[in-house]
């Protein structure tokens, strides 16, 4: 089928290796340790004025955000029942070439003499802007090749540290769980994409594009390595002190209130009153996105519930009722439903964060302020989503046909199929020599 250049013998590995040694030059000319002497900003650096006092003070942070990455977003996505080879693999080829890329990119307007320190809160830093990646991963998971995705990798961290830069050092926006620059932008990017390459061949769904008990047992492994590991997620960049403590206060009481509503309203939409796996895994998740821009403000911990219980329920109602409509009405095929877990909880934190901001639940910051860092992150990543979408859609990128969707088999060496095919010829045979006795 010459629409479909699947073959990645070639292509794939000249990408990888081109993309990595042009970062390599890149480290060469711009990139040194930080000795201490001059502190970087990078992610939320008007958050980060105070170094911390050792440079490895911040490295239990970094773990647990690398644990999230490279685990949690990772398993997190095993739930389709013949996918799990490329949801833990791509996600870890596209997190450790997107961390090389994002640390430069962040940092470009950041230059000591020329030079990007590196230190812990840079790699942190360097980390989120994976996340977007990852989210965005999720929205177009089965239906792209890892050619694509490293493009959308490059791409779209590229437009995320251009949108990063514009909230948080010229806005001036408080997001220290970044649920407006990372979620939202992520889920409404990866959307935006999904959009561009619409498959009507899958409008009545596909036979691989659903779970297995035990793919869905994986996935809960993603998903409770997020929900432990997340109050470090929104903190780690939080002034070191009160606003850091607040910071992981907020976010555990708000993952706990949003797990007993994203249960409840499971049972509540379910017939029978069942729980339902999907919600589980992912709407469970949904508070840690949404108190991410009001982290470290001192919005009590019955505020932190309010806005866990809120998502909890507003992203099982969207699993539930929302991700057909998109994919029937907009065409938005939503493979992982990032639209209920990042998009819309994303969108809640950015709103709670206006609304934190006009009761001054945090100094210096301004409403309005505010208000502009939702639009520009909405705004970017839905633009940006068009034209990254439009670039991946060259045929000769190695996009999947509609049949091998959510297939491992077309990108894999995959060992159990051989053992599959081998025990189908022996039951055939076995069968045939039955007959002819």
């Amino acid at each position: 089928m010459p629409a479909y250049a699947t073959n990645m013998r070639f292509k794939f590995p000249i990408l990888a290796l081109i993309l990595e040694a042009v970062t390599i030059v890149l480290y060469a000319v711009f990139v040194v340790y930080d000795t201490g002497d001059a502190h970087g900003g990078g992610h939320h650096a008007d958050q980060n004025n105070t170094h911390p006092t050792t440079p490895m003070t911040l490295y239990p942070m970094f773990q647990d955000v690398h644990v999230m990455i490279f685990i949690g977003f990772g398993f997190l996505m095993t739930f389709l029942k013949r996918y799990g080879f490329s949801s833990v693999g791509v996600n870890l080829l596209l997190a450790a070439f997107g961390l090389q890329w994002g640390l430069l990119l962040q940092n470009i307007w950041h230059l000591h003499d020329g030079k990007i320190r590196v230190s812990i809160d840079r790699m942190i830093n360097a980390d989120f802007s994976t996340a977007t990646v990852l989210i965005s991963f999720g929205a177009v998971l089965g239906k792209t090749s890892p050619v694509q995705l490293l493009i959308m990798t490059l791409l779209e961290i590229t437009i995320f540290c251009i949108n990063e830069h514009v909230v948080v050092e010229i806005l001036g926006v408080s997001d220290v769980g970044a649920s407006m620059t990372i979620h939202a932008f992520g889920a409404y990017f990866g959307l935006s994409v999904a959009r561009v390459l619409y498959r009507p061949g899958l409008r009545n769904g596909h036979d691989k594009d659903g779970s297995v008990y035990h793919s869905d047992l994986f996935a809960m492994i993603g998903t409770v390595f997020l929900w432990m590991f997340w109050p470090s997620f929104n903190s780690a960049i939080a002034d070191p002190g009160d606003a850091q403590l607040r910071a992981v206060i907020n976010t555990y009481f708000s993952l706990a209130a949003c797990t007993l509503a994203a249960y409840a309203t499971s049972s509540l939409v379910e017939k029978k009153g069942k729980l339902d796996m999907v919600h589980i895994q992912n709407a469970t998740l949904a508070g840690g996105v949404a108190v991410g821009t009001c982290a470290d403000m001192d919005i009590q911990p019955f505020g932190a519930m309010l806005i866990g219980t809120t998502a909890g329920i507003i992203s099982t109602v969207g699993f539930k009722f929302l991700t057909p409509i998109l994919a029937s009405k907009l065409g938005i095929q939503d493979t992982c439903g990032v639209h209920n877990l990042h998009g819309m909880p994303g969108i809640l934190g950015g709103l709670a964060g206006i609304v934190a901001a006009a009761l001054n639940k945090k100094n210096g910051v301004s409403a309005a302020h505010q208000a502009g860092g939702l639009a520009s992150s909405l705004g970017f990543a839905l633009v940006g989503g068009l034209i990254t979408g439009l670039i991946m859609k060259i045929p000769f990128l190695g996009q999947p046909p509609d049949q091998n969707c959510f297939d491992d088999s077309i990108f894999w060496e995959v060992p159990e199929e051989e053992e599959e095919t081998e025990e189908r010829l022996t039951h055939g045979d076995f069968s045939q020599n039955k007959a002819e006795a």
